[in-house]
């Protein structure tokens, strides 16, 4: 089965898969596996120093010879220096996120870089939209990590999006299966991201007892907090049981800032602290039972997707 749309066609890949650029999980390894399978594999810059962003993307280089992107959350502060590596390295593709598109997008697009931008409300996809990007992706409240303040479920935010740009909407949120793919573009999505399905991949960077601790998770496990500094899904564990009670006690924001401290989700994810690390990751690790290569997760999604595609309704309805 051949498949072209404008996602595809915007990127140089085989499918409309993007694997999302998560911090302390999408090095150089992740992103270029991702992208040797026919997806569009990124390189999660958001815990990268500027000289280690660097390294990556020329590893990447070296590892494939098919797209590949880098995703630049925008409240960085090392944003310009990393804006500036990915002109120098002359990377195809940036995805930006937490942040305001029209900041860097029109740099980025006379390099001739593709841009994408991550949003959370038809609001904030217009003003992408106004900014020049060539598409959005569409995040849902059941995605893991930094999350929208309007909690708008993917289900509900992906249809509005597609009716409020004319650009390509990416659907991201709550999805690690080709059922959830096909769901997502009969919504009216050209593709999907996906993240919590590809920590769960040998080539995802974070610590293996985080990937096992996320492996036994089970619905009701995740939950969005910190919702006053900025909000992010993560696991429950010790620290969140902390955050939580800072939180129900009326903690400010300036309180919650210091409990959360600096390296909280270096010390979850990449180093494998379960109990005082943040443990980022989305809803739909309840659905994940392996840990697989990420080509494999790639070929399991394109079949599933095929397979729905062919036989859409189990539960047989006619239409008469």
């Amino acid at each position: 089965m051949e498949f072209s749309n404008s996602i595809t066609r915007l990127f140089g890949i085989r499918y409309p898969i993007i694997q999302a650029g998560m911090v302390w999980n999408s090095g150089w390894r992740l992103a270029s596996a991702v992208s040797n399978a026919g997806g569009l594999g990124m390189i999660g810059s958001g815990s990268m120093y500027p000289d280690i962003l660097r390294k990556h993307i020329q590893k990447c280089k070296t590892a494939t010879s098919s797209s590949f992107g880098v995703n630049i959350p925008l409240m960085s502060p090392d944003i310009q220096k990393h804006i500036e590596i990915v002109l120098e390295e002359k990377v195809p593709i940036v995805f930006t996120s937490a942040g305001n598109p029209s900041a860097w997008t029109s740099v980025l697009k006379a390099s001739g870089i593709k841009v994408a931008h991550v949003v959370s409300s038809s609001r904030f996809a217009r003003k992408a939209e106004d900014a020049g990007c060539d598409a959005v992706v569409a995040e849902g409240f059941e995605a893991g990590g930094h999350n929208g303040r309007e909690e708008t479920t993917s289900m509900v935010l992906i249809p509005t999006v597609v009716d409020a740009v004319q650009i390509p909407v990416i659907a991201a949120g709550g999805i690690a299966t080709g059922r959830q793919m096909f769901a997502a573009m009969a919504l009216g999505a050209c593709g999907v991201q996906i993240g919590t399905r590809f920590v769960l991949s040998k080539e995802a960077s974070s610590h293996p007892d985080y990937k096992n601790f996320v492996l036994r998770a089970e619905e009701g496990d995740t939950m969005l907090t910190m919702k006053s500094v900025m909000p992010v899904r993560m696991l429950k564990n010790a620290f969140f049981k902390e955050v939580a009670a800072a939180e129900q006690a009326g903690a400010s924001a300036e309180d919650l800032k210091e409990l959360l401290g600096k390296g909280r989700a270096k010390k979850g994810m990449f180093e494998g602290d379960l109990e005082n690390g943040e443990l980022e990751v989305g809803q739909v690790s309840s659905l994940i039972k392996d840990i697989l290569p990420a080509g494999g997760i790639i070929e399991n999604l394109w079949f599933e997707f095929r397979k729905t595609w062919a036989e859409p309704l189990s539960c047989k309805l006619q239409i008469t």
